[in-house]
């Protein structure tokens, strides 16, 4: 869907209710996808959510103009999901997704009960993550509260910032009357907007309604609104009876005069339809062309204005084109129609090679070499390569090595265990599986294994993927007809690194075909990996042969963090934001409970959001204030203002309602503490 241009930052009243969101919301659109990715803004209807999405689109694009920004509902991210899957061009849909530089997504609490586009959210989003895209999403509700939404789902979307929008208080609505009158042009009488802002609004579009209501009496009278008239208005009173002012003219009641224009609902963004009698608009991105072509025609000539539009064309879908732009600051070029005539044909050949490539592998067509018609002989050998089945499954992700680990006393063991793998693979617990919570790190152990091995031994092929990934590759092939080439393709690989097995329970056709690639690669001596989030035996659905299996070589727990492991999380995580801290902030923080590294990331976004830009150091009370609010602010006071002598219990805290020692030993009121 395009942008609605009334949705912008200039356009969004900040106040007390929304500061931390649009502080938030102008922070990714500054800077996508190095902060808070993802970002979760959650209200009630009509606070502004929509309002500040499409306002993230707009100042990212400002900021940057080549970025590519994409705004769906999750109604229609659904209905696009399905026409492509009905269309088969699910593979398609998907590069699209993530080829965009910065998503949006409205509405997402209508997952709820669809566990279909679950899973698609969920590997969009690690997919756009793993790429640094940015991805912001809107809800009315926060993850944890949409029903039957997946764990794995809410733990990704908690590892971004989670920030709420609260109904406007009265400052805040005031503002926003004057503002949307201020809009329209008219003036209202001293005392009119704060009677209106005392109404007690509970939303933006209640009070573009007061707005509207307020405008139409108005001006449907011979003198301006009074202060009472509008309470009596807008607490129900008739309108002929309003207080302070004569009857309506005759014209008016025959006639009523129609309110101003109201703005959309912040949800809407159709396009303005075309004036009557008026020519239809003309595209906006022709429009641009034909002006660039006319302008540089003018100026260089002829044949630089047509290189200059397929430059600005084949730019705008995503096509490199340094051959055409090295052609511009040439003096002469013989023959440039059979110059644009070689380029387009090698585009042409770069669609087909796509299309082939996704029937194979979905994520390969969305490579970067499809779209450069310099790199085609490479798009060529790699097609040749999918189709032999000769081409690598996926790899692991770079961004997740040992070094990148933070190790403590809930995971020792198992780093030990994954690092003596990746030493000697294949020799050293075959197979090797990983047990443990969401987000205690399973995931990365395992693609650091598999970085391992690849560094240790130059030319392997690693393959790395998650349970669900592998089963949708499977559906594809089997679908596509090309089962014994997946089957092939996997077999080629020297060690294979599959997460989330517990995700396999009930799928039987790929059980059957992991067991028959379990027997392979360790018929071959090949080193196997997997994570769970439970042991072997509470694998419910998952084939007895296969968890006997899983279970002869060695399971390995790994358990949340403790405070020194996040105390560390926290030390990166700010040091990665550039955020100078005090050691007591670093403490507080990591003594907050949270089950896995994504926890601790949300609690430090949520510090860094609230930080005020004219401290220089995070100190405890700022943390706390962040986390906690006015109660942190009144327990760290409390807490500065008081000296607990050691063996006191810590309740006891003020001075004042303790007493230490009397004269008289009788006439003790409390025993001593011991």
């Amino acid at each position: 869907m395009e942008l609605n241009p009334r949705f912008q930052f200039d356009a969004f009243v900040v106040g007390a209710s929304n500061q931390l969101a649009a502080s938030a919301a102008r922070a990714v659109a500054e800077s996508p996808g190095a902060v808070y990715n993802p970002l979760f803004v959650y209200a009630k209807s009509g606070l502004g959510k929509t309002h500040l999405l499409q306002a993230i689109g707009f100042e990212a694009q400002a900021q940057q103009p080549g970025l590519r920004v994409q705004y769906v509902t999750l109604e229609e991210f659904v209905e696009l999901y399905h026409t492509a899957v009905a269309s088969g061009q699910a593979a398609a849909f998907r590069r699209t997704v993530q080829e965009v530089d910065v998503l949006l997504v409205d509405d997402v609490q209508f997952l709820a009960e669809r566990a279909e586009m679950q899973a698609e959210l969920l590997r969009v989003s690690e997919a756009r993550q793993a790429a640094g895209r940015q991805i912001v999403l809107t809800s009315d509700r926060p993850p944890a509260e949409i029903h039957d939404l997946d764990e794995r789902l809410v733990t990704r979307l908690a590892g971004g910032l989670l920030v709420d929008i609260a109904a406007p208080d009265l400052e805040t609505r005031l503002a926003i009357l004057q503002r949307k009158v201020g809009e329209r042009g008219v003036a209202m009488a001293p005392g009119v907007l704060e009677a209106a802002a005392d109404f007690g609004a509970g939303n933006v579009r209640e009070l573009i309604g007061l707005v509207n209501r307020l405008i139409a009496v108005q001006a449907a009278r011979e003198t301006p609104l009074t202060p009472e008239a509008a309470r009596g208005l807008l607490g129900g009173g008739p309108v002929a009876a309003l207080a302070g002012g004569p009857a309506p003219r005759a014209a008016a009641v025959a006639a009523p005069l129609a309110p101003a224009e109201p703005v959309p609902p912040l949800a809407s963004v159709a396009p303005s339809a075309p004036v009557a009698g008026e020519p239809p608009a003309v595209d906006d991105f022709s429009s641009f062309l034909s002006a660039v072509s006319q302008s540089v025609a003018r100026q260089v000539g002829a044949w630089r204005g047509r290189i200059g539009e397929a430059v600005v064309r084949w730019q705008g879908q995503g096509y490199r084109n340094q051959r055409l732009e090295q052609l511009l600051g040439a003096d002469e070029v013989a023959d440039a129609d059979a110059v644009l005539a070689g380029y387009e044909t090698d585009v042409a050949e770069l669609r087909g090679l796509a299309e082939t490539a996704a029937h194979f592998d979905a994520a390969a067509a969305g490579s970067a070499r499809f779209k450069d018609p310099d790199r085609i002989g490479e798009a060529r050998a790699f097609v040749v390569r999918l189709r032999e089945g000769t081409a690598p499954p996926p790899s692991p992700s770079g961004a997740l090595t040992f070094e990148g680990f933070i190790v403590g006393s809930t995971n020792d063991a198992a780093v030990k265990a994954t690092m003596a793998v990746a030493a000697e693979p294949g020799t050293k617990y075959n197979p090797l599986l990983l047990v443990g919570a969401v987000g205690v790190g399973k995931t990365h152990l395992l693609h650091a294994v598999g970085n391992g091995i690849a560094a240790a031994r130059p030319g392997a092929v690693v393959a790395c993927v998650s349970a669900q990934t592998f089963f949708e590759e499977l559906v594809a092939a089997i679908h596509g007809e090309r089962a014994d080439w997946w089957r092939r393709r996997y077999r080629g690989a020297d060690a294979l690194l599959l997460d989330d097995v517990q995700l396999l329970a009930g799928k039987e056709r790929t059980q059957e075909e992991l067991f028959n690639l379990f027997n392979a690669f360790q018929d071959a001596g090949k080193q196997m990996v997997f994570s769970a989030d439970r042991q072997p035996a509470d694998l419910e659905g998952v084939a007895p042969r296969l968890v006997s299996r899983f279970s002869e070589g060695l399971v390995v727990g790994l358990g949340p963090p403790d405070r020194e492991m996040r105390a560390e999380m926290v030390r990166r995580l700010l040091a990665a934001q550039n955020v100078c801290v005090d050691p007591g902030a670093v403490d507080y923080v990591a003594s907050r409970p949270a089950d896995g590294a994504r926890a601790v990331a949300g609690l430090v976004n949520r510090v860094v959001a609230g930080l005020d830009p004219t401290h220089e150091t995070l100190t405890a009370l700022m943390a706390r204030i962040a986390l906690e609010g006015d109660a942190g602010r009144v327990s760290a006071v409390l807490a500065a203002a008081s000296v607990v002598p050691d063996g006191l219990d810590p309740l006891l805290r003020s001075r004042e309602k303790v007493v230490w020692d009397w004269p008289d030993v009788g006439e003790r009121l409390i025993e001593d503490f011991r």
